[in-house]
């Protein structure tokens, strides 16, 4: 997908464009296509970007190690805001207060939305942090050494020392 120029979407009937997917999003290693559909609309001071995709992952188990397949799917919206200034470099100090309201996205209404970046931080948001193959899955279980501990011989004249002092 290439990046849209955002005053072309005020030219199209509803100023809103949809994506159909079906394609590998860069940087994400999926089994399958990323398949459905992304909603583009220019409200004026802000675009509202709407996705409803999924696809296929091999993830591996946090507890057993096992690779298995993951059904991503993702459901969700955002709202960008348009500022003129928001392409203009900002010299911030290293430590500041931010209101929440500063807490959001910002383009520039002349620049480009990427929507490859937008759904691949999207999609990567929605892999499950705590990665478990299976409500049953347990740890790999380890056989117990048969042979006793061998001791370091650089540890012998600390563990003879060990022995004289009292209890």
């Amino acid at each position: 997908m290439q990046p849209i120029y955002i005053p072309h979407l005020l030219q199209i009937p509803n100023r809103t464009q949809t994506l159909l997917l079906d394609d590998i999003v860069p940087g994400l290693d999926t089994l399958t296509p990323v398949r459905g559909k992304v909603l583009i609309r220019h409200g004026g001071t802000f675009l509202e970007i709407g996705l409803r995709v999924e696809t296929i992952m091999t993830l591996s188990c946090d507890r057993c190690l096992q690779q298995y397949n993951h059904r991503l799917t993702l459901d969700t919206s955002e709202i960008i805001w348009l500022d003129k200034n928001a392409d203009l470099p900002q010299n911030f100090p290293q430590e500041r207060e931010i209101a929440w309201e500063d807490l959001s996205e910002t383009l520039s209404p002349e620049g480009h939305f990427d929507p490859n970046s937008w759904l691949y931080e999207q999609l990567s948001l929605a892999i499950p942090l705590r990665q478990l193959c299976g409500k049953n899955c347990q740890a790999p279980r380890t056989q117990p050494d048969e042979n006793p501990t061998i001791i370091d011989s650089r540890w012998s004249s600390l563990e003879s020392l060990k022995g004289q002092l009292p209890q």
